[in-house]
């Protein structure tokens, strides 16, 4: 049911709300003087300029993070299927991160999910690796496993971003320390009930990353990677 999240706040006046998931973040949308804290939420940045009073962890991984671990797999060109709306600014920092180091994104673009396995077909046989990146139009549950397909039918790997894919043929994945990220966000929250302030970024990313491969998958493909420990921002 909808809840009016507005009139709770209003009624109870807390000092700040913390929205978990895409749905919470939604209803807190509405909330324009007391800051809101998101996490758990793929939405949480679009590109677009965000209300001032609203901040939270991202659920991307950095970039480089990626780029270094298809830097190591020796790949040149990386596929790329995403929505500009949703990952569009993302997309930006990615290609600037394999600019510099010498990697070519192989970009196509779709307005909904149905369009995914149409730009699969073109990517076949123009790429040495597939990223898919956390654009819920791009990769959807219904067509989740054709990026696998397409892995295993081309001979290529696929990165994505969450462990739950390495069973179905993910080659690596880079994950986020859920537990972490509720680490991260509580810190974010106690900073500014004590008085700090939202800066004009809108978001964090994860301070903490780990890579996860799939060993069967990259001896299949003659990529060979070693498990990466955990990788914190801070360092």
């Amino acid at each position: 049911a909808e809840v009016d999240v507005e009139r709770i706040v209003r009624e109870d006046r807390p000092g700040l709300v913390l929205a978990i998931g895409d749905s919470a973040l939604s209803a807190a949308r509405r909330i324009r003087q007391t800051p809101v804290v998101a996490v758990m939420a793929f939405g949480l940045y679009t590109g677009q300029a965000a209300p001032y009073n609203l901040t939270g962890i991202s659920m991307f991984a950095t970039p480089e993070r990626y780029v270094g671990m298809l830097q190591t797999m020796k790949v040149r060109r990386v596929g790329i299927i995403h929505n500009h709306d949703r990952t569009g600014w993302y997309l930006r920092q990615a290609r600037q991160a394999a600019e510099k180091v010498g990697l070519e994104l192989v970009v196509r673009e779709v307005k909904n999910s149905r369009e995914t396995l149409a730009q699969l077909d073109v990517l076949s046989g123009k790429v040495d690796a597939l990223w898919m990146l956390p654009d819920l139009t791009a990769v959807s549950r219904e067509n989740a496993e054709a990026f696998f397909r397409f892995g295993q039918e081309n001979a290529v790997p696929v990165i994505s971003f969450a462990s739950s894919y390495l069973g179905l043929g993910a080659a690596a994945v880079v994950d986020i320390d859920r537990s972490e990220l509720g680490r991260q966000a509580a810190d974010t929250v106690m900073s500014l009930l004590n008085g700090g302030r939202i800066g004009e970024v809108p978001f964090v990313y994860p301070r903490t990353t780990s890579i996860k491969t799939n060993p069967n998958v990259l001896k299949r493909l003659g990529h060979p990677i070693e498990m990466a420990r955990p990788l914190s921002t801070r360092e």
